[in-house]
């Protein structure tokens, strides 16, 4: 089985493991969501950004 590689959120370490070595927090997969045309997310990840953006002042 393929191993995949992993983030530590905390400390932004990459790692094959579970759980961080450095600071034993889970890690996640660093990957985007699968691309698919029939996307139910899409419009809430498109209203999440805008108001990331218009926290930071750039929309």
């Amino acid at each position: 089985m393929a191993e995949h590689i992993h983030k530590c959120l905390t400390d932004l370490h990459y790692t094959i493991a579970k759980l961080c070595p450095l600071c034993n927090t889970t890690t996640v997969l660093p990957r985007p969501p699968k691309f698919s045309l029939q996307d139910k997310y899409a419009a809430l990840r498109r209203e999440e950004k805008k108001k990331e953006l218009k926290e930071k002042k750039l929309y």
